[in-house]
Parts: C-alpha cells; sequence; structure tokens
C-alpha cells in the first residue's frame, strides 16, 4: 500500500491520501483523542501517537495536525504507519459507520424563515465552489448561519487554524458570496 502526502497551506497540518475510500457521506473531524478514540479506530490510532493534536476525514484523505513544537519528519512515519496498518486490517474507519459532523451540522444551522432563499443560494455556492477546493488543501467548510447580512461558517480540518484561514473567509468566501448573494455583508467563522 502506498500512500501519498501533501502540504497543506496550514504548517501544522499534512493531508495523508491512502488510494482508497476513507468516508463515503460526509466528514468526520476530532480535536480530542478522547472524542477520537470513541467514534473511530483509525481517529484513535493516530492520536496514540505523541504530538498529534487534530485528525480529520474527508472522502479519500486523513488530515494530521501535530504540536508545533515538534517537526513532520519525526512524526509522519509514526503516522503512515497507523495509516497504513489500519487500512491493511479492513477495519472501519467509523466505529458506527458514519460521519461525526453531519448530523450535527444540520442541527446547529440558524437562520431567519424569510432568509430561507438566501440560504439555499449560499449552501449552492459554498457546495459547489468552496467546499471542493478546500477539500484539495484538506479541509472542509460548513454553513452554520446566516443573520443580518453575516453568513456564519465552521472551518474543520487544515482550516481549522490555519494562518491563512482568515483571508480565505474574508478576501475569497465573503467576495465570491457578496458577489453572487448581495445581500451578503460578511462571512465569520464560527466553532
Amino acid at each position: 500500500m502506498f500512500i501519498q502526502t501533501e502540504a497543506t497551506p496550514n504548517p501544522a497540518t499534512l493531508k495523508f491520501l491512502p488510494g482508497k475510500e476513507v468516508l463515503r457521506d460526509g466528514t468526520a473531524d476530532f480535536r480530542d483523542a478522547d472524542s477520537a478514540a470513541a467514534a473511530s479506530p483509525l481517529a484513535g490510532k493516530l492520536f496514540s501517537i505523541h504530538g498529534v493534536t487534530g485528525v480529520f476525514f474527508g472522502y479519500d484523505f486523513v488530515t494530521v495536525t501535530k504540536n508545533d513544537s515538534l517537526e513532520w519528519q519525526h512524526l509522519k512515519p509514526a503516522i503512515l504507519g497507523a495509516i497504513m496498518e489500519h487500512f491493511m486490517t479492513g477495519a472501519p474507519v467509523m466505529a458506527n459507520g458514519k460521519a461525526n459532523d453531519d448530523a450535527g451540522d444540520l442541527a446547529e444551522e440558524f437562520y431567519d424563515k424569510a432568509d430561507a432563499e438566501i440560504v439555499v443560494t449560499i449552501k449552492e455556492l459554498l457546495d459547489t465552489r468552496v467546499r471542493p477546493a478546500v477539500a484539495q488543501d484538506g479541509g472542509d467548510i460548513t454553513f452554520r448561519g446566516y443573520e443580518n447580512g453575516t453568513v456564519f461558517l465552521n472551518m474543520k480540518g487544515s482550516c481549522a487554524g490555519c494562518p491563512s484561514s482568515t483571508a480565505t473567509l474574508k478576501h475569497g468566501i465573503q467576495n465570491l458570496l457578496r458577489h453572487f448573494v448581495p445581500e451578503v455583508q460578511q462571512v465569520e467563522q464560527i466553532a
């Protein structure tokens, strides 16, 4: 099994491509070892490696975030080994077989029902123009809400904590949404 790695705009995050489907639907984002171990055998293994501080699963990739005090050259072999071992066993990535983010994303959305048409357009733009590009960098962005001209988004994977995430939000996504949806005045990140 050959696992490719790709750098991301976030220097603390690397994208690992195992050449296999990781999650069929949705994404899974883990920021601590306790939630990871209960939900995903693979995430649990990755968090057992000293220095791993975040794990994100996309359709065909695993994004790993490290502690700033450690170098990738020391962590990468252990991470590659854990991913390879997991996929060689044929064990599921998620303990329950489902992504952990999608159900929560829908339940936590907020917007006025009068803005439903605007929200549909915003979500369509995010799904067709923004999310595919962000996935290339090992992350994901999901809609959280819309209120008084402000779009609220959640950044995950390599996007969470990335030094360029503010520029991505303010200059990229905000400009795109303003162009197509004149009601949008600004974009903000929320957890």
